[in-house]
This record gives C-alpha cells, structure tokens and sequence, in this order.
C-alpha cells in the first residue's frame, strides 16, 4: 500500500521511492529511480527527472523540471517555474548526457519564481534566491541573491527575514529572535 498521494493524471515511473504523506498533483511526471523524501508537495505539471533526491517538506510549485544532477536537501523551496539546467553547452545535436553537471540546494532554501539556476552551481543552507534571478555562482549560506546575473544584496534568517548586522556582525531575526553572526563573509546562527 502505497502511503503518499498521487493525481490520477501523474505518471510515477519504476524504480522511485516516495515518502509518507508526499502530495504529487497534477499532470505530473517522476521519472525512474527519484528518491523523494516525507511530507513533500509536488505541484501541478512537475517534471523530476531520473536520479533526482529531494529530502523531506520539499515543495515544489507549479511548472518546475528538476533534472537529473540536482539534489534537494530537507525543506527547500522551489517556486513558480523557476528553471535548473544540467548541461553548460546544450546543443540538439550533440548528445552532452554525461557531461550532465550537479547542482546541490541546501537545507531549507528557497528559489523564487522564474529564477534560473546555472548547472554546476550550489545553493546554500537558507539562501534566498529572489524571483527572476539568474544564479551563475555558488550561494553561501543564508545569502540574499537578486538579478541578472545575481548579486547578494545582503542575507536572510532561517525563518525568511532580512538580517541587518551591527558593527560587531551581529544581528536578530526580527520575527523570532533567533541570533545570527556574521564574520569572514560566513553567517552562522548563534
């Protein structure tokens, strides 16, 4: 018995293991050997392609393909078609699938509609990507991440709220009080 939800219009191919109480909605395709983590939502016309890893409360918006060489750790965020690539140099007709290049996103990350994440490129534990951006760089943790090509414009709490640091690189989440320290570019919850 199966204990995840899956539309009647999704395709689950052979070989995925999906955790308990994970939503896949519609028109949605999972490609074989997918490990997809708990509680996930999977939203409509979904493409995760062969290999892909999602960790646990993973939730991906509407018209999002997650291919092959990309990693979700637990709690990520992927929004409204935003786009991953896996191949530097695409061309129809050259066959590049093992060139295919990794892309990994940290816990509890999120990546706002229509960004675009470069293939090769890691995506740090809380980042925030901000609707649009074009990610051409790895991501520290907790980085703020705007534009085309992104620039970090400053870094973000665990909860989602922008951090402003003091003299001394210390700051407060406004929301929950949780302490952060920044030092060498590094931001670290205290």
């Amino acid at each position: 018995m199966k204990e995840y939800f899956a539309h009647e219009s999704a395709y689950i191919d052979e070989g995925c293991e999906i955790g308990t109480g994970t939503k896949i909605w519609h028109f949605s395709h999972v490609m074989p050997n997918c490990k997809i983590g708990e509680r996930c939502n999977i939203g409509q016309n979904v493409v995760v392609s062969p290999g892909v890893i999602l960790g646990n409360n993973v939730k991906i918006q509407n018209n999002v393909s997650v291919y092959t060489g990309v990693t979700c750790d637990d709690d990520v965020f992927l929004g409204p078609s935003m786009v991953f690539t896996n191949v530097i140099n695409p061309r129809s007709a050259v066959n590049r699938k093992s060139e295919y290049a990794k892309t990994h996103v940290g816990k509890g990350a999120s990546i706002g509609a229509n960004a675009t994440i470069v293939c090769g490129h890691d995506i740090g534990s809380f980042a925030f990507i901000g609707a649009g951006a074009v990610i051409t760089k790895n991501v520290p943790d907790f980085a703020l991440m705007v534009g085309n090509p992104a620039r970090q414009m400053g870094w973000m709490s665990e909860f989602g709220s922008k951090l402003v640091f003091n003299a001394q690189g210390e700051a407060e989440c406004a929301e929950t009080g949780d302490r952060y320290m920044l030092q060498n570019n590094q931001v670290t919850k205290l």
